[in-house]
């Protein structure tokens, strides 16, 4: 670590690193949400069913879990900036190639490839930071960082709205090309860790090898448990923002102006969230953490049942995003923090991604829910699988003596 994480300020790499994977997160998220924005317009315009237009998002994580576990590897062995741009680059010429695309098939290829890159990116984005910051700062560090993805989603929504009625859905996949300047800038500023280079070292020609996961029972628990928290976590995310302006419009009968202020006081909750956890989770540790987030989402996401008028509503979006989406940028902390340097990569991405992959179909289940059952039911749905999380949570044997854990 570097001397300046002793003291208030950060070194120029420190800053660096913080900027580049804030601005890759950014990115990153953009390049997901314009998928949501122009999904509509894709429909109308290639004549495709709803199946068909389901299957984008579920190819595309399919894309993360795999670019996920390639890249983890290929970080751990070859290092974390190389590695880092790379994925940026696959994933803004995947998006930018989207403007080509004509029929169906060409978006399944395009979509699974910017999944690759920006399943790669995650990982190597969090470890990075790990390793240039004091592991007691590595939890507001990697928050702060993912709050660069919520920036990204109010950007996607920005230009959506003026791009695609004018110029239509093509012209908007041209901005993922945005994140090819980022890696002119990583390239040059950008340094692997003093930590990293010595675990390279002690490792040459030793393979990455991913049963080190799960080499005993002990961490083989620990490794599938935290998976289990990450597929919560996303189904959360998922089915909040997929479903839940809809449903809203249906029962208060808010206007799609209304959703979408719902939709910015639940993002401006995350961020705040995710600033407040990160600290909780650097002072008190992991348990304690996650046991408040945990138990407040399995409250909070029930209580929106109760809203009667759009000021409810905002409120209550606000709350949720809070607590729900504030845990984000926490499972990168602890997952670096509990698997040492030479694996550190893959296990960030293999964990995140299979949660990625899981929890993404949440939007089909809670579609699926809403079409048998009451809100009332699917927000109880949800809120039990918050419960999960927390009762999982107090399982893994490691986060119990947390701070004493050297990564």
């Amino acid at each position: 670590m570097e001397t300046s994480l002793h003291d208030h300020t950060l070194s120029k790499n420190q800053k660096w690193t913080i900027a580049s994977t804030s601005a890759g997160f950014a990115l990153e998220n953009m390049d997901v949400m314009f998928l949501s924005f122009a999904l509509s317009s894709i429909i109308a315009d290639l004549h495709i069913s709803g199946a068909q237009a389901g299957l984008i998002s579920s190819i595309t994580n399919l894309g993360m879990l795999a670019g996920g576990l390639l890249f983890g590897i290929i970080a751990d062995r070859y290092g974390r900036v190389r590695t880092f741009s790379h994925t940026i680059f696959i994933f803004a010429f995947a998006t930018a190639a989207m403007c080509l695309a004509n029929n169906i098939t060409l978006i399944y290829i395009f979509r699974f490839l910017a999944g690759v890159g920006a399943g790669g990116e995650y990982g190597v984005g969090i470890t990075l930071i790990a390793e240039s910051f004091a592991r007691n700062k590595i939890g507001k560090m990697a928050s702060l960082a993912a709050i660069g993805g919520q920036v990204g989603a109010i950007l996607a929504a920005v230009a959506a709205a003026l791009i695609i009625p004018v110029f239509g859905w093509q012209a908007l996949f041209l901005f993922g090309l945005l994140p090819v300047g980022l890696t002119y800038f990583i390239r040059r500023h950008l340094h692997e860790s003093p930590e990293f280079l010595t675990a390279k070292q002690a490792a040459d020609h030793t393979p990455v090898q991913l049963r080190r996961l799960f080499n005993t029972p002990r961490l083989a628990y620990q490794t599938l448990a935290l998976m289990l928290m990450v597929v919560v976590q996303i189904a959360g995310y998922f089915g909040l923002m997929n479903w839940l302006p809809a449903i809203m419009q249906q029962k208060l009968g808010l206007t799609v102006a209304g959703s979408s202020v719902w939709m910015i006081a639940t993002i401006i909750g995350m961020s705040i969230g995710m600033l407040t956890f990160g600290s909780i989770l650097d002072y008190f540790g992991p348990r304690r953490a996650f046991g408040i987030f945990l138990l407040a989402s399995a409250i909070a996401v029930f209580s929106i049942t109760l809203a009667v008028n759009q000021a409810t509503l905002i409120l209550a979006g606000a709350i949720i995003g809070f607590f729900s989406n504030g845990m984000f940028g926490g499972y990168g902390a602890v997952i670096s923090r509990l698997y040492p340097t030479e694996i550190r990569s893959t296990a960030n991405n293999l964990i995140v991604n299979v949660g990625r992959a899981i929890g993404g179909f949440s939007s089909v289940a809670i579609g699926w829910l809403m079409d048998h059952y009451t809100l009332t039911i699917v927000m109880a749905f949800l809120s039990i699988l918050y419960l999960v999380s927390f009762t999982v949570m107090l399982t893994i044997p490691n986060l119990r003596q947390f701070n004493k854990v050297n990564p």
